[in-house]
């Protein structure tokens, strides 16, 4: 495992260690060679999968606690097939963007100073590189909002250490930060400059460094900002650059959604940067309007994320979450059960995990405590009303009325507010069936209530109720302990002069002085006394009677 390293200022980055490697043309370049290795489908289910801790006796702890436990689904990732073909595509775009850029060739150096030149305006053109011909190509991934995009690339990129600092290769003295990826949200207006900014901030981030200030916060044109965007890729060998939410450029004005995809293919094509853009379905007017950024971002195949089919992925997820299940009836999957969340979410990973985590929680808080297709129908019917007519479009496959809504995360389930009403709602039932047990046991009487706790001490109950009426008739108390606690005393003290009775009686029967004292009174002697008390056996009888 790689020693850590802290940068000051800046995020937590990884000692680089450098691995033999089987592909012959990745053999030699340090950027490379410090990458985690290649793995296997098997390797890489075992990298991106995560199931939340679950113990089956939580479904015994009470509502309030359950309710916060649901929250865990949201936790769980299931690797799909299409997971692991986005690690593969990954794993090969970062691998061959660094084949052109090896540090210890000749021409990265010379991209070095000519990047140099760029920021100074020697060179204005972006393109003027011409001792460097690019070895990457990227991919675009488009697909409706829910299918977990976005987690899915975090997923994979979380493999992957942001951050490698390099110190000697080969005994020879190599200082440099690499980091393997960087993501950024497109602005929501489309613009270059918000672009930059953006870029500058999350470096300043993750090394600690201060571009935001020297070219972000100062007046810089966007050009004179490309540029250094450019050659800053080059100085901390970027791996990878992923553009989320690309479907904002169709809001970009004045030609700034053209401008912006040219500026893409320069960092692919010039300094040989992979960019990944990432998007709905709105975005693919854009990308199929620009022919070269539409052929670059082919380079892997693109990746259009649709829904999933009811096929052996469908499957796979909902087996992998069913198991953690809080309501107090444990139910097993059955194909009805999941053909009823299929038809609900129409195969949405986003929705059926809501939809699944809102039935538990109406089930927990309505006290039936068990999942059914009857539940989850009326949980989607009630909750899921601003995407039923996308969904149903979905079903239908109305190609027409689906072009109509757009993006789906403009109509997102709003599970927070969801969450809340049942967590007001489980605390506020909670604080009604508290009065009610104070109520009902405010309508026992002090006296009831005193003598019922003594019945549960194992005390008689005709015991309890004569103790608890005498001490109640010697003092008026309203507290039941204070009475409870007074009739223990009272049996108690009963319970010794009782004993003491006993054994006093006892002591008088056997004693001589006494006997002796009732034989005077009938003028009889204190021997013929204690012989007729049996105390004096017969001299004769005993010893010397003759049979």
């Amino acid at each position: 495992m790689a020693n850590k390293i802290l940068i000051p200022n800046g995020s937590e980055a990884v000692e680089a260690t450098y691995n033999e490697q089987v592909v012959e043309e990745y053999r030699d370049n340090p950027f490379i060679e410090s990458l985690p290795p290649i793995w296997n489908e098997f390797e890489a289910v075992e990298k991106l999968a995560i199931y939340p801790n679950y113990n089956p006796q939580e479904r015994l702890l009470e509502k309030q606690y359950r309710i916060h436990m649901v929250q865990r689904l949201f936790q769980c990732f299931q690797p799909l097939m299409i997971h692991l073909d986005l690690e593969s595509r990954i794993s090969r775009v970062i691998r061959q963007g660094y084949l052109a850029r090896n540090p210890f060739k000749t021409a990265f150096a010379q991209s070095l100073q000519e990047g140099h030149n760029q920021i100074y305006g020697l060179h204005s053109d972006l393109n003027s590189n011409s001792a460097f011909r690019t070895t990457a190509a990227g991919f675009t991934i488009l697909g409706v909002s829910g299918m977990g995009k976005t987690t899915a690339i975090n997923r994979v990129l979380s493999i992957y250490p942001q951050v490698i600092v390099h110190s000697r290769y080969k005994e020879i003295n190599f200082s440099m930060y690499q980091v393997t990826w960087l993501k950024l949200d497109c602005p929501f207006d489309g613009s270059l400059k918000g672009l930059c900014i953006e870029f500058f901030s999350k470096l300043d981030d993750i090394l600690g460094s201060d571009y935001s200030k020297k070219f972000a916060i100062c007046r810089k044109t966007v050009d004179n900002m490309l540029a250094v965007m450019s050659q800053v890729a080059r100085n901390i060998g970027l791996g990878l650059l992923i553009i989320d939410e690309i479907q904002h450029l169709s809001r970009a004005k004045s030609g700034g959604d053209q401008r912006m995809l040219n500026f893409f293919v320069t960092l692919v094509n010039t300094i040989g940067v992979p960019v990944i853009l990432v998007g709905t379905p709105a975005g693919l007017s854009i990308l199929q309007s620009e022919f070269r950024q539409a052929r670059r971002g082919s380079g892997q195949g693109d990746m259009i994320w649709e829904r999933l089919n009811m096929d052996q992925n469908w499957d796979l997820l909902i087996n992998a979450v069913w198991e953690y299940q809080w309501t107090k009836k444990q139910i097993p999957l059955t194909p009805k059960l999941v053909d009823s969340f299929y038809e609900e979410s129409q195969g949405i990973i986003d929705i059926f995990i809501k939809l699944y985590a809102m039935a538990q929680i109406q089930a927990i808080n309505d006290g039936s405590e068990i999942i059914t297709i009857e539940l989850i129908k009326q949980v989607a019917d009630k909750h899921l009303q601003l995407v039923k007519p996308f969904l149903t479009a979905l079903k239908n496959n109305d190609i027409k009325k689906l072009a109509s809504f757009g993006d789906l995360s403009t109509i997102d389930i709003d599970f927070a507010s969801f969450m809340n009403r049942k967590r007001a709602s489980a605390d506020l039932q909670m604080k009604i069936e508290a009065i009610k047990r104070t109520q009902q046991k405010k309508e026992l009487s002090v006296k009831e209530q005193a003598v019922l706790k003594l019945i549960e001490l194992k005390i008689e109950a005709e015991t309890a109720q004569t103790a608890v009426e005498k001490v109640m008739t010697e003092k008026d108390d309203s507290d039941v302990n204070e009475v409870v606690i007074k009739a223990i005393q009272s049996i108690s003290a009963s319970d010794k002069r009782e004993r003491k009775s006993r054994k006093a009686e006892v002591s008088v029967d056997n004693d001589l002085r006494v006997i002796v004292a009732e034989g005077r009174k009938e003028h009889k002697t204190a021997y013929e006394m204690l012989k007729e008390k049996g105390f004096i056996k017969s001299y004769e009888n005993d010893f010397y009677k003759v049979g």
